[in-house]
């Protein structure tokens, strides 16, 4: 028989349950107090200006004043304010002392390597064809070609002055080139003068100076009424045209090829003016279709009409409905200049007919031929364009085309088709709205929905959200709105929300779109009023060495982090700053941590903060700051 153990301790089902839910109750309401007391600690922005004992001093040369401390490395993310200091500032001649670094670094290139353009070597350049100046196309080395050492800077280079005064005016030291300043001596290209460079605004075309060479145009068409912001300048010279249109708040696309005129892009950038190397040669233009308001040539010594009239087809391309093109220099005003040319009037009055022809045929309207210049003009639409094919058998509109791709991509001889109208007075793809209220305004590739998966909801959401990050970065990069960058590069530049944000700001952003991106969006970019190209990142950017003061970088190391070396990416950007330049870089944390590993060894200055948000976003922000080294005298191999 069983035995009755009645003293024992029983517990019934009901009390069983209100201490388990006592309990869960317990430990949830410690996991919400721990975890609001430790957003509330990480909630305030790091202050990087509070000087750290961690922080190295990089001395002077006795010539200039002392650097203010520079940011020690930082390896792992920051999520409080014990921070190093970051030192956004300039301060010319900056030594560099090699016991500042631990790890093993990449070494500097010879002297001879400091205005290296990689895919526009001039000795590999020679191995292409003449022909239609391909060899003056990009042309990048082969991965056993690609150097892994850090570009330098000339010996005595100093932070370029700032804007607007650099419109004028540049140091030799950064670009010790005077062959222009002799071979354009009379058309006022540039002079020097002691130390520096000066450019008076001269051109071949306008020897009174830009200024008044841009008021002549704008007694034939209005540049002030906010209908003209985007404009492509062809065979650019120092670019002084881009360079006084700034004024008039219109935005200039530069380009010219690395030719016997040395150094002409470099001058142009180092003015803290918009410019590329590129030429007219066999492939499009890397700008989309229906970008520019405005192109212009003067004495551009391209031959417009040559080859079915190729570069003229081009050009209507990147025009949008309604832009124009002028045109200055020969075969225009022939009768007055033909001796000056070393040219026969009936050659100059063939070239000239055969370019009136061409614009016919592209249904341009030709404006105005006043003096110097002739101007014509794109029609907004194809309405009549399509009818007037039964006139003009060539060129024939392009069928199946994809108008904006242009990466890698061949001209061809037919007119780009402009999207299709309801009636004769609609302007094709969406009218523009004025500068500035371009710039917010729902583009029409947006509002039309032209580009799968983007709304005007995910527009405005851009917009708000660059608007919030620019004011974190202005609290962490404090010179951000004292006019320390002039030259900046988004390298992802999506829809252009950055450069927006800083619309403002005494700077231009050259917006650049990963040829290989899921959205083509650079066409969205030049509806808003700004510029930019596409660009692959596995390759080197068409420009010099130390063109650019600001690199900022969303998301782009995640991107081809499986298709190149990231570190040639990174020596990339390396090439385009300047010394004491900036770069930002968003991405995860374990990316970050890649491409802080790297920079370091490339003499920058790194640390990682938290997403404006706070430390819970998975994304983190790489600031980076690249120290002042320059060359040996002595280095060249």
């Amino acid at each position: 028989m069983a035995k009755d153990n009645s003293g024992s301790l029983k517990i019934h089902p009901w009390e069983s349950k209100r201490r388990r839910v006592t309990y869960i109750f317990c430990v949830s309401g410690l996991c919400v107090l721990f975890y609001i007391l430790g957003a509330w600690q990480n909630s305030t922005t790091p202050d990087l200006n509070q000087r750290s004992d961690l922080a190295s001093k990089v001395e002077c040369d006795n010539d200039f004043p002392r650097s203010t401390e520079s940011l020690s490395s930082s390896s792992s993310s920051s999520s409080s304010s014990e921070g190093e200091t970051l030192d956004f500032q300039a301060h010319h001649q900056l030594s560099f002392n090699d016991t500042l670094m631990v790890m093993e670094k990449f070494p500097p290139c010879a002297l001879n390597f400091s205005e290296y353009t990689p895919c526009q070597d001039l000795t590999r350049c020679k191995k292409f064809a003449r022909a239609m100046l391909a060899y003056r196309e990009r042309h990048c080395p082969a991965k056993h070609e690609l150097i892994r050492c850090l570009i330098p800077a000339p010996p005595k280079y100093k932070t370029p002055f700032k804007w607007p005064r650099s419109r004028d005016y540049a140091w030799y030291d950064n670009i010790p080139h005077r062959e222009l300043s002799i071979e354009k001596a009379v058309q006022n290209w540039i002079q020097v003068e002691g130390d520096r460079f000066r450019f008076p605004g001269g051109g071949t075309m306008f020897p009174l100076g830009a200024d008044v060479y841009i008021d002549d145009i704008n007694a034939l068409i209005s540049l002030t009424d906010g209908d003209i912001r985007t404009a492509i300048d062809t065979g650019c010279g120092v670019a002084s045209w881009g360079a006084y249109l700034l004024k008039r708040d219109i935005v200039t696309m530069s380009f010219a090829p690395r030719d016997t005129h040395e150094a002409q892009v470099q001058f142009a950038l180092e003015r803290g003016v918009p410019a590329m190397i590129g030429v007219m040669a066999t492939q499009r233009l890397p700008y989309p279709a229906r970008a520019f308001d405005m192109a212009h040539c003067s004495r551009c010594l391209i031959p417009w009409q040559d080859f079915d009239g190729l570069y003229l087809i081009e050009v209507d391309r990147v025009l949008r409905p309604g832009g124009y093109w002028i045109l200055s220099g020969p075969p225009i005003r022939w009768k007055k200049y033909y001796v000056g040319w070393e040219r026969t009037q009936e050659d100059l009055k063939q070239e000239q007919d055969s370019i009136e022809d061409v614009a016919k045929r592209l249904c341009w309207k030709k404006v105005i031929e006043k003096d110097d210049l002739a101007i014509w003009q794109k029609p907004i639409n194809h309405a009549e364009c399509i009818q007037n094919r039964r006139i003009y058998k060539t060129p024939h509109i392009c069928k199946n085309d994809n108008a904006d791709a242009a990466w890698y991509r061949k001209m061809e001889a037919c007119i780009t088709p402009l999207p299709e109208v309801s009636s004769s007075s609609e302007v094709a793809g969406g009218e523009l709205q004025k500068w500035p209220q371009r710039a917010f305004a729902v583009p029409p590739r947006i509002s039309r929905g032209t580009i799968p998966g983007l709304t005007v909801k995910k527009f405005e959401d851009d917009n708000t959200t660059w608007k919030e990050r620019i004011e974190y970065y202005k609290r962490i990069i404090p010179p951000l709105s004292q006019g320390r960058y002039r030259n900046v590069m988004d390298m992802n530049a999506y829809l252009g929300g950055f450069a927006a944000a800083l619309m403002d700001y005494p700077l231009w952003v050259m917006n650049v779109v990963p040829a290989n991106s899921d959205h083509d969006t650079l066409g969205v970019i030049y509806e808003r009023g700004f510029i930019g190209t596409y660009q692959d990142w596995c390759e080197a950017f068409s420009t010099y060495p130390r063109t650019y003061d600001l690199i900022h970088a969303t998301a782009i190391f995640s991107i081809y982090q499986d298709r190149c070396d990231i570190t040639y990416m990174l020596l990339e950007m390396d090439r385009l700053l300047r010394p004491e330049g900036t770069v930002i870089v968003r991405d995860t944390v374990d990316v970050l941590t890649k491409v802080q590993g790297i920079a370091e060894r490339m003499r920058w200055k790194c640390k990682i903060m938290d997403h404006e948000s706070g430390p819970f976003n998975p994304e983190k922000i790489l600031f980076a700051v690249k120290t002042y080294w320059t060359a040996a005298p002595s280095t060249q191999q």
